[in-house]
């Protein structure tokens, strides 16, 4: 059975910098596009990167441009997201799901298997 299993998250201060994990369990992550998305407080939920089953990566928020970066371990079956230079609107919740196709796309709806989510508090 598919199951993703998020890690990594924690306090930090802003400027500082985090390595979420995402562990794929019953599927390889060769196959299908992996994405990460975050919820905030009273927000709705937003996606953050993805990476295809060839590695392109997707950036859906502007936000994180030049701060975030997505990558895969194959022999690990896990999906990182590297975050630098947080910011206290990077607060949230944080998400990775499992797309239906090889590539990612735009709507939450491609992606039909998610993890519990992992906490990602930065404050001073």
């Amino acid at each position: 059975q598919l199951q993703l299993v998020e890690s990594g998250g924690g306090l930090v201060q802003p400027g500082g910098s985090l390595r979420l994990s995402c562990v794929v369990a019953g599927y390889t992550v060769d196959y299908r596009a992996i994405g990460w998305f975050r919820q905030a407080p009273g927000k709705e939920r937003e996606g953050v990167l993805c990476i295809s089953d060839s590695d392109a990566t997707t950036i859906y928020t502007n936000a994180v441009k030049g701060r975030f970066t997505i990558s895969k371990d194959r022999v690990k079956n896990t999906v990182f997201l590297g975050m630098n230079n947080l910011k206290v609107e990077d607060t949230a919740v944080y998400y990775c799901a499992h797309a239906w196709g090889r590539e990612c796309g735009q709507s939450q709806e491609e992606f039909p298997r998610w993890g519990q989510g992992t906490q990602v508090t930065v404050s001073s």
